[in-house]
């Protein structure tokens, strides 16, 4: 009887273990989708009273519409004249908009453009105690100590700036990609991060 109890019981959570993470990133997809095709519901309107197409149909021919305009920007800032101005509204309107360059860093992360300066991750004592937080080195100083960002979860556009001393950062192999995803996950999958962490301190 035992053996039956467990065997439905690991049956159960077994199968639980497989469909949830499904099922999980269906509503994630379609809360995803539903806040795309609700922001472009304006352009869907225009398009589904000019031509004879179902709002499915053009919710998708809206988003691809938004996503060739977004290839064409960037290959006309692939251009000199293109990086020119994509400079010069950076620099003189997007960088003092508050959270732009944490966002713009973030986003480049995320698509996989390596760029200082959050391209190193560190596990660091801010408090100088056993307390280890995620962080991404900012800048390395000509005395050694180090300026360091520790975002706050799930959002990982805000944090803290900590300057410390080198013997409290901790730099780990670990990709800037798989720390943002701990770090939107609210410390979920950084069994990598305490593991390199420990295989450092062993060495």
């Amino acid at each position: 009887m035992t053996s039956v109890k467990r065997f439905l019981k690991t049956s159960l959570l077994g199968g639980i273990s497989v469909i949830m993470p499904a099922v999980i990133f269906f509503f994630i997809f379609r809360w995803l989708f539903r806040w795309i095709t609700d922001l472009i519901q304006p352009l869907t309107d225009i398009v589904t009273r000019k031509l004879p197409f179902p709002e499915l149909a053009a919710d998708l021919i809206v988003i691809a519409l938004i996503l060739t305009i977004c290839f064409i920007i960037g290959a006309i800032v692939r251009t000199k004249v293109g990086q020119f101005l994509h400079t010069n509204l950076e620099n003189r309107i997007l960088q003092i908009a508050p959270g732009y360059p944490m966002i713009r860093s973030m986003v480049s992360q995320f698509l996989g453009r390596k760029e200082q300066p959050f391209s190193t991750v560190a596990l660091v004592q801010a408090f100088q105690n056993e307390t280890l937080m995620t962080a991404f080195i900012t800048e390395r100083h000509a005395d050694g100590s180090y300026s360091v960002f520790v975002p706050t979860g799930p959002n990982p556009t805000t944090g803290f700036i900590f300057h410390l001393q080198p013997q409290y950062v901790h730099p780990v192999r670990v990709s800037v990609e798989e720390a943002l995803r701990t770090v939107i996950g609210c410390g979920a999958g950084s069994a990598k991060l305490i593991l390199n962490y420990a295989e450092g301190k062993q060495q």
